[in-house]
């Protein structure tokens, strides 16, 4: 309230915490209100629950819930509604908030801005560093229920002299840890807990394969990293995923825990070592996602709201 008074557009970049009371505020002094969404708030802490079965983000939408789930559906529908204008980070992300009754019109895509680190070392150095043998796949994620990880250790079983690498915590980890037991990969899963940013970018880099077995993507900043070090893609066809990675192009693009589909894309990518088209197309579409160009667009709808 008090740093609203000089002001002419209230932004705020989350539906509920931040988004709420900057709504209230901004209401209070009549001020404009802008509202950036990249993901569902209530569809997240919903699939942290105990025991709730994985729903994707479109169905969560219309089914019962629990009251508390509820109550966090209402407050960011009521924000996003309340909002002159809503800006989401990929076309998915828009048919969500749409299904929470918000004007087409009032709703703009603006890619997240996305400026490549460089990685001096050679990959030959970098496998050495870290120990790298035979083909290694590298994956990197919040341990939760629908990244996906339990499905991607069952399929790297299936692949001989494979190694698996995640980076990443969570709630999930001791239900990883206790699947690596009882698959008897204690050797070939190494769960890294959570990394040193220029690290994660290095492991990414050494590795063969890159993969992200995911039910959600808002859309996956993890996804460009990967695609500015030309480490090939395996990745599923939801959410903003198809808008990073089109099939056959920058990548491969499976159904979600399909363990044939994402066997088959990994072994496609370890047998054939003409992956160099998929680096060139992936290191060309990064140009979407230049800083200079999401700022143009924020500006554009900041100063026309």
């Amino acid at each position: 309230l008090k740093r609203g008074k000089g002001v002419d557009v209230v932004y705020a970049q989350d539906p509920v915490s931040v988004g709420l009371p900057a709504l209230l505020a901004a209401k209070i002094l009549r001020k404009k209100f802008v509202l950036k969404v990249v993901g569902d708030y209530a569809w997240e802490q919903y699939m942290q629950r105990r025991g709730v079965a994985f729903v994707l983000p479109e169905d969560f939408q219309d089914i019962q819930v629990d009251f508390l789930s509820r109550v966090k559906r209402f407050v960011e529908r009521y924000v996003a509604r309340a909002a002159a204008h809503v800006i989401v980070p990929s076309n998915y992300l828009k048919g969500i908030v749409r299904k929470w009754g918000v004007d087409e019109k009032s709703i703009t895509v603006v890619y997240n801005a996305f400026a490549p680190e460089l990685v001096r070392e050679v990959k030959e150095e970098l496998r050495k560093r870290f120990g790298y043998h035979g083909n290694v796949i590298f994956s990197a994620g919040r341990l939760v229920p629908w990244k996906g990880f339990e499905v991607l250790i069952e399929v790297v079983k299936e692949l001989p002299d494979t190694t698996l690498y995640i980076a990443g915590d969570g709630p999930e980890r001791k239900t990883l840890e206790r699947k690596i037991r009882e698959l008897d990969m204690e050797g070939r899963v190494h769960l890294l807990g959570g990394v040193a940013h220029k690290e994660l970018l290095q492991r990414i880099k050494a590795a063969d394969v890159f993969v992200l077995n995911s039910g959600y993507e808002g859309l996956s900043h993890q996804l460009l990293e990967v695609m500015s070090f030309g480490t090939p893609i395996v990745t599923t066809d939801v959410g903003g995923n198809p808008e990073v990675i089109e099939d056959g192009k920058e990548g491969i693009l499976v159904k979600y825990n399909d363990k044939n589909g994402i066997k088959k894309a990994i072994k496609y990518f370890l047998q054939n070592g003409e992956v160099a088209e998929y680096a060139k197309n992936a290191k060309n579409k990064l140009a979407l996602f230049e800083k200079e160009r999401m700022i143009d667009e924020m500006v554009h709808i900041l100063k026309n709201v």
